[in-house]
């Protein structure tokens, strides 16, 4: 500073006044220059410095970034799990709800096949009570005209009643005495073949009974058998067998207690 002072001072003595003043102007100039080459050689040697921090901020920017984005792709990938994960739970869920859904259509399924298989044996057996209860009306229908017919054939004087349910002979009688009956006196072989041939193998109570005295066989009527058609080795008597009934157009005796069919006759009077 001092060097250029003098060099000011010595250009400046003896000069005019417009060359003082050009003279102070270059020595501005100059000293401007001179200010600018420092400020020169300032920034020159504080560049590194400052493009050393300009580096580590653009390097610390950077990592920033790419945290940023490693988080960002961490919570993505979260979401997107835990996303996959309740599908997942949600498909399964499903699954187990279609699979109990189909096991109740199966049970429900099986279930109704059991009960058409149930039914159909219903009906089945209902049909066939059907057909037989139509082949029993058709056969009680038969024996009726039968019957029918062979009243025709019977004395006139009379009036007979077949049962269609058994009772023992004590009720069977009770059952004829109560319509104003009793029960059927044979009185002679015609009578006795009709019956043979009305009820074929059927045992029928009669009006025949030993109950007061045994061996005495009487009639309902109080008449005392003469001459009747016992099977071969009847009456036997056995075990308190002291009422008669027919068995294949014959008589036998048998215990007044047991139930088969009978007949009632009734005089006209």
């Amino acid at each position: 500073m001092s060097y250029y002072g003098n060099m000011n001072i010595l250009g400046t003595h003896g000069m005019g006044e417009d060359e003082e003043e050009m003279t102070i102007y270059a020595n501005a100039d100059a000293h401007d220059a001179r200010t600018e080459k420092e400020n020169s050689d300032t920034k020159r040697h504080q560049t590194p410095r400052h493009t050393g921090s300009f580096r580590a901020a653009a390097v610390c920017l950077v990592l920033l970034c790419v945290l940023l984005m490693t988080a960002v792709i961490v919570l993505c990938v979260h979401i997107h799990t835990k996303n996959t994960n309740q599908t997942l739970t949600r498909s399964t869920n499903l699954t187990e709800e279609r699979d109990q859904l189909l096991t109740t259509i199966n049970a429900l399924k099986d279930q109704l096949a059991i009960n058409n298989q149930n039914f159909t044996a219903e009906k089945n057996e209902l049909l066939s009570k059907n057909d037989n209860l139509r082949k029993q009306i058709q056969q009680l229908n038969k024996e009726n005209n039968d019957l029918r017919k062979r009243l025709g054939e019977m004395d006139q004087s009379c009036l007979y009643y077949f049962s269609s349910e058994r009772k023992s002979w004590t009720e069977s009688r009770k059952y004829c005495r109560e319509t104003g009956a009793d029960l059927i006196i044979i009185n002679n072989r015609e009578e006795q073949e009709l019956l043979r041939k009305w009820f074929d193998n059927k045992r029928v109570w009669i009006g025949l009974t030993d109950s007061d005295e045994e061996g005495k066989w009487k009639w309902v009527d109080g008449s005392t058998l003469t001459s009747g058609f016992w099977m071969f080795g009847e009456p036997s008597g056995h075990r308190r067998e002291n009422c008669a009934l027919t068995v294949v157009g014959e008589w036998a005796d048998h215990p007044c207690t047991e139930e088969y069919n009978w007949i009632c006759e009734k005089r006209r009077m």
